[in-house]
């Protein structure tokens, strides 16, 4: 992700936190990751919809929707942990590459062919 997409988090963080009735600090990050629940559900209603799952409701949503919820979650999830740290950036871009580290050949023949495409 880019710096434009870490201001645009910190500034609904921001808005967040000037518009949200006054809490304290540990029920605010308790609050944000909550949330991260709601967003979730949203998903898997959406998901329902979209295969027509339940009888009563029908094709209710379709992918797009799908596509739009979890956008949603992604950005709940990237306020949630803009809330938790000062640097949200470095600490998601650490735990991608750790992530990242953990699919790829540790050494030898595989990891030099990774690294230089052949």
């Amino acid at each position: 992700m880019d710096t434009t997409t870490w201001d645009q988090i910190c500034r609904i963080r921001e808005w967040l936190d000037d518009e949200t009735p006054q809490t304290g600090d540990e029920d605010r990050r308790l609050l944000r990751i909550l949330k991260i629940s709601e967003e979730v559900g949203e998903v898997a209603e959406a998901l329902h919809g979209a295969l027509a799952a339940n009888p009563r409701k029908g094709a209710s949503h379709t992918w797009d929707d799908v596509r739009k919820e979890l956008c949603d979650v992604a950005v709940t999830t990237l306020v949630a942990l803009a809330t938790l740290t000062e640097k949200p950036d470095a600490e998601f871009e650490g735990r991608l590459k750790q992530l990242v580290d953990r699919i790829s050949p540790a050494s030898g023949p595989d990891r030099e062919a990774v690294e230089t495409g052949v």
